[in-house]
């Protein structure tokens, strides 16, 4: 119940700001507009409608749609009767949002094949059972790691129109990470690479982020696009030696021959 109230609230909030943005020929306090902030708070504002937007981007609406979102809010806001009973009504939220987030990532997937089919084709290229597509772009020289390690790596993630959602590159710093600890495409793909390599990773959205995706930058059912370097197999600190007896009792606990 509390998903479906908070879906409710977050509804309420992008339709106050996307209500505001018709209303650009309204001066805001303080100078500006409603679709051109001026001010510190004006900016955090338009930021905060900015997140919300996105979260419930999962709902997939038409402009037509919207509209209905709107006069819901003008409603609730202008304290009138209201048409609708959110007794009723407020709780189908939840299976409408996954409703409508099945149907995006089953468009999303169709899109995809396309994609994935011609990656394949590339030369290079190796499909495996998984559906992860692998190409080589530089042939490293070191170990090759396996999925209990931890490795450092350099990578970017693009979406298959070439969208950028993520970059250590960028960041200015390569990142580490159990291959156990991420995707499956990575944990599989990176297993064939050797250290000093750099390979291109295709994957569908089965062995990616699913159906669910990973709001905002990347949506359900998306194939993603990986170039990744494997810097180093980072090793992992021994173990502490054991102390007494191994196999013996604890630390302070007689054996069962001592008891009386």
């Amino acid at each position: 119940m509390r998903k479906t109230w908070l879906v409710a609230v977050m509804l309420v909030l992008a339709g106050c700001q996307q209500q505001a943005k018709t209303e650009t020929a309204t001066p805001a306090a303080g100078g500006g507009s409603a679709n051109n902030p001026q001010t510190e708070e004006q900016k955090t504002l338009y930021a905060l409608g900015l997140s919300i937007g996105r979260s419930i981007s999962v709902f997939d609406m038409t402009p037509e749609e919207l509209e209905y979102v709107k006069a819901g809010i003008s409603t609730q806001v202008k304290g009138e009767k209201s048409p609708v009973d959110m007794e009723t009504y407020g709780p189908k939220l939840q299976e409408l949002a996954r409703t409508r987030s099945n149907r995006k990532a089953e468009v999303e997937k169709a899109n995809a094949k396309k994609f994935l089919d011609e990656a394949a084709k590339e030369s290079g290229a190796v499909k495996t059972e998984s559906g992860l597509v692998y190409k080589e772009l530089t042939a490293g020289t070191g170990e090759l790691p396996k999925a209990s390690d931890i490795v450092k790596v350099h990578y970017k993630g693009t979406l298959t129109n070439g969208t950028e959602f993520d970059s250590s590159y960028k960041r200015g710093e390569p990142t580490q990470f159990p291959l156990q600890g991420v995707i499956k495409c990575w944990t599989e793909g990176v297993q064939k690479m050797k250290v000093g390599g750099k390979a291109k990773l295709v994957c569908p959205s089965d062995i990616a982020y699913g159906d669910r995706g990973a709001p905002p930058n990347i949506p359900g059912g998306a194939a993603l696009v990986f170039e990744v370097e494997l810097l180093e197999i980072v090793k992992q600190p021994d173990a502490p030696p054991m102390m007494g007896n191994p196999g013996g009792p604890p630390p302070g606990k007689p054996a069962a021959a001592d008891k009386k």
